[in-house]
């Protein structure tokens, strides 16, 4: 009773015309509401890999430590997971202040014209760059997706040209888009890693979890509805995003993300034979990762001031981030850090000038070092400084 209740609840508060879809693919709302995903699989201890996927690949995001991988570099189709590097762009144009979240975005007749997953777009139709992202995060819409690249960059063309230049960038080597959405087309490809890299990417943007963790909403005052494709926000503890996909071609592939006691993960899986085989394959890495593993932030250094010569100020203070180590649990690691910085500084000095490093051990190996720097200016010393200063010394004497 309780789950047909949520049902007719959904559909009373949601018109039939709503889609949450994925290309070729339209899913009706008894879908998002699968019973297996209300119960707790125990944590997985090991990973046998017997997947029926064609590429997987798990990885912590702060230190971007791969924790499992299949196949991980072949080269296939991803269908609609292309969008996290379009979502990247996007969250950067915002970000920088190109765009902003209250813009009005006036659609095209191309933009309306995309097949697949969509929210229905009409020529001049005109709608805020914030519910176009909605559309584009929650229910994957390709139409949505080019109406935003078309207003940032002024065309599609651009908008890629974007796109390959900031995988190249990000060194994502195994990848090449010939559209923003991941419709079917020749060369259009990445691999698992690289997907998990631009992941990685889109998780610096801190705007991206308040769409991606969306599980419904709507658009146009409300008369039209989205429910999110991807599983996880709704029944997995933690999760965060990002992105689902679907062609004939690509199969069923997903990018999951989730984060607990502030380990963000991101597993992906790409040529899943169903629908619930990508979501298992993608839970049970999620299971694996936060059941083996866990993050640690050693306890700050004490640094003292380093000098500074010929500078208005005898010294500066010095500061550093630690780094979070991710260790496996169970174990006995001995973790050790170190201060290898420079006694002295030459004036003029900037707010934010390295001058050392904390480097971290573990087990006499080095895991990670970041830098110390000065948290202030410290302008050179002039003449008249220091003649008052030779003039104070002098009537202190007396």
């Amino acid at each position: 009773m309780k789950k047909l209740f949520i049902i007719i609840l959904v559909f009373i508060l949601l018109p039939l015309s709503v889609s949450a879809t994925e290309e070729y693919s339209l899913y009706p709302y008894e879908y998002a509401w699968e019973e297996y995903w209300y119960e707790e699989a125990d944590e997985a201890a090991t990973l046998t890999g017997d997947f029926n996927v064609k590429s997987a690949f798990l990885m912590e995001a702060s230190t971007g430590k791969v924790l499992y991988s299949l196949n991980e570099e072949e080269h296939l189709p991803i269908a609609s997971v292309t969008k996290i590097m379009s979502t990247v762009l996007v969250m950067e144009a915002i970000d920088s202040g190109k765009i902003k979240l209250e813009d009005m975005v006036v659609i095209s007749e191309y933009a309306a014209s995309m097949g697949g997953s969509q929210v229905y777009l009409e020529a001049n139709e005109q709608m805020s760059v914030h519910e176009l992202l909605k559309a584009l995060i929650i229910v994957s819409a390709n139409d949505a997706t080019l109406a935003l690249a078309e207003h940032i960059y002024g065309s599609e063309e651009s908008f890629l040209i974007a796109m390959n230049e900031r995988a190249k960038l990000l060194g994502m080597d195994n990848t090449n888009f010939v559209n923003t959405n991941g419709l079917p087309a020749e060369n259009h490809y990445s691999s698992a890693e690289d997907v998990a890299i631009m992941t990685r990417e889109l998780l610096k943007f801190p705007l991206v979890f308040e769409y991606s963790t969306i599980w419904m909403d709507t658009i146009r005052n409300g008369s039209f509805g989205l429910a999110n494709t991807n599983k996880l926000i709704r029944f997995y503890k933690g999760a965060n995003g990002m992105k689902t996909g679907f062609t004939d071609e690509a199969m069923f592939c997903l990018s999951g993300t989730a984060i607990r006691d502030g380990m963000q993960l991101i597993s992906v899986v790409l040529g899943a034979s169903t629908s619930q085989e990508r979501f298992s394959t993608v839970k049970k890495m999620l299971d694996f990762g936060f059941a083996n593993y866990s993050l640690v932030t050693p306890e700050k250094l004490s640094l003292e001031p380093v000098d500074i010569i010929k500078g208005v100020k005898e010294t500066a203070s010095i500061d550093y981030t630690p780094a979070s180590l991710l260790l496996e649990k169970g174990t006995k690691s001995s973790i050790e850090q170190t201060a290898h910085i420079e006694l002295s500084a030459e004036a003029p000095v900037l707010k934010g000038d390295t001058v050392g490093y904390i480097i971290y051990e573990i087990d006499g190996a080095e895991v990670a070092r970041v830098p110390v720097i000065i948290t202030e200016d410290v302008d050179k010393i002039g003449y008249f400084t220091i003649l008052g200063r030779i003039i104070k010394s002098i009537f202190a004497f007396f």
